[in-house]
């Protein structure tokens, strides 16, 4: 009986490119949001956060029961779907401490990013005492920040990998994950909101 291998996204040249292009197309457009600026917005955004926490927990854990070769497909859309929930995560966190309208893709791919990829990021949102600092990134930018994110990421499939061929219990160690990790991007998403923060134009605009 032949041995079974298995299959590896970091064998795969297109996987970084495919986790590159599918960041850059969901932080195409800021997730609107019912959310208004609150008088206690520390309150309301461990709310938030816990109900986003627990979506990103069930979303992903379902998405992760499927075992062996056939779980493998179900990665990148997993990843994808809580990306999706963090994002509008972030989004509302924005707008309890009235940031939302000035809530930029740099700041998304900051707040999604950071705890994973902080080398990734680094150059767009930058800490200048208590203030944060935006640079407005060009599409090239973006895209390289993206590609470098999606290393991190591509590389961290290799262990979600694994537990599709642990069906029940893989799933609920992956939702268990998505469930921790949505709750370090809020923390990062509070650390940023909370201050001052001011955005640089980008190349040719008027500040």
């Amino acid at each position: 009986m032949p041995k079974k291998t298995l299959p590896s996204v970091a064998n795969n040249p297109n996987a970084t490119d495919k986790v590159a292009n599918a960041i850059l197309a969901f932080i195409g457009k800021i997730p609107d949001t019912a959310r208004h600026q609150d008088a206690n917005p520390s309150k309301v955004s461990r709310e938030i956060t816990s109900n986003a926490a627990a979506k990103a927990a069930r979303t992903a854990g379902l998405l992760a029961l499927p075992p062996g070769p056939i779980g493998w497909l179900t990665i990148l859309p997993e990843l994808v779907a809580v990306w999706k929930i963090q994002a509008q995560m972030v989004s509302d966190i924005a707008a309890t401490y009235g940031k939302k309208s000035t809530l930029t893709q740099e700041q998304m791919l900051y707040c999604l990013f950071r705890h994973t990829a902080a080398q990734a990021v680094r150059d767009i949102v930058v800490r200048v005492g208590e203030r944060f600092l935006v640079r407005r990134a060009s599409l090239k930018t973006l895209q390289m920040v993206a590609q470098r994110v999606g290393v991190h990421v591509t590389q961290r499939a290799i262990g979600k990998g694994i537990s599709r061929w642990l069906p029940i219990v893989g799933a609920a160690g992956v939702g268990a994950y998505a469930y921790y990790d949505t709750g370090r991007v809020a923390a990062t998403a509070i650390e940023l909101f909370e201050k001052e923060i001011t955005i640089e134009p980008k190349a040719g605009e008027v500040a």
